[in-house]
């Protein structure tokens, strides 16, 4: 069945031991050099992409914070905004206020003076129905001292209303 063979078996060691050193000098070598480049490489992409990551996430703090300090600074231009408006209102309020109360009072004085003149143009016309109707009664006309003294005496005995 088998046949042992030794010279076939010394000529099958041979070449398989050729077949080894060719191999190991020709194609190990640089199969494994290439392996080895090929980790080195994957282990480099690895560190670099582990680089990149904490950079990121390092930068997204910094985004954060940025954001953060904007929000505050918005927050606080808000405020302010909010404090500037209210005080101006509250000045327009204040100078409106004092406006109409100069006004009001400059109108009841203007009407106080009005009404001042009303009396003192109804005393006058009193006056000179009074003397009109006294010289129609006593039918005589009166010298200018007497047209006095009697206007004076008139206007002293009506009210000051």
């Amino acid at each position: 069945m088998f046949d042992i063979n030794p010279g076939l078996m010394v000529w099958t060691i041979i070449t398989f031991v050729l077949l080894v050193v060719v191999l190991g000098k020709y194609a190990w070598k640089p199969l494994l050099q290439s392996l080895q480049d090929r980790e080195n490489k994957i282990r480099e992409a690895l560190e670099q992409a582990e680089r990149a990551r904490a950079e990121a996430a390092e930068l997204l703090k910094q985004n954060e914070k940025n954001l953060a300090r904007a929000d505050e600074e918005y927050q606080r231009m808000i405020r302010e905004g909010k404090t500037l408006a209210e005080k101006m209102k509250e000045e327009i309020v204040a100078k409106a206020r004092q406006q109409a109360q100069a006004e009001l009072k400059h109108a009841k004085e203007e009407i106080q003076r009005d009404i001042e003149a009303a009396k003192q143009q109804l005393r006058t016309e009193v006056a000179d129905l009074a003397v009109k109707a006294a010289e129609k009664i006593l039918d005589e006309t009166l010298d200018a001292a007497k047209h006095q003294k009697l206007v004076d005496t008139f206007l002293n005995q009506l009210p000051k209303n």
